[in-house]
């Protein structure tokens, strides 16, 4: 192919260049490090998580998250660093090994001393299972269009979607 112009060659060499270049992915898409769609929910699979401020080991510890099982949500990746947020909105770096695939929810409330009402099935007038209170994590069993079934120490029953950060609002889990 010939160019007729320098700056056509230059504009060429950096389309190919450029073709390489890493891109930022968007929900449900997935062209991430991983394959996997970003951002999405995973959880804590150890009772000690670094939380480093960049990517590499490298970084300073920001802190360090000490509960198992506890959702996060996968922003960016890079390499086999993934950088995530809580459910209070911090965010920070966490190595891909110490996070897992099962799905794990919290128990939000706009009061927190107002208590979630936890279903014995997905309606309102079932009844009642328990009550939950704002910070309580939960392993998601499954979820559809506005309820998910949860799971936890003394619990199991359905609860409305809306109330849970862990799964988003259009999302379906089986």
């Amino acid at each position: 192919m010939k160019l007729k112009s320098p700056i056509a060659a230059l504009l060429f060499a950096g389309a190919i260049v450029g073709a390489n270049a890493p891109v930022l992915a968007a929900k449900d898409s997935p062209l991430s490090a991983s394959g996997l769609p970003v951002p999405r929910y995973v959880s804590l699979k150890s009772d000690h998580v670094n939380v480093r401020v960049g990517p590499t080991k490298d970084n300073d510890v920001a802190w360090v998250y000490t509960r198992a099982g506890l959702p996060v949500e996968i922003t960016a990746e890079f390499e086999n660093w993934r950088r995530v947020r809580d459910s209070e909105g911090a965010e920070g770096w966490v190595y891909h090994s110490l996070l897992s695939g099962r799905r794990t929810a919290v128990v939000t409330m706009k009061d927190k001393d107002e208590l979630a009402t936890l279903y014995e099935s997905a309606s309102t007038g079932a009844a009642v299972a328990a009550r939950l209170q704002a910070g309580v994590v939960a392993q998601i069993k499954r979820c559809d269009a506005s309820w998910c079934r949860i799971i936890g120490q003394g619990f199991d029953g359905w609860i409305e979607k809306q109330r849970l950060w862990g799964v988003y609002a259009d999302e379906q889990v089986n």
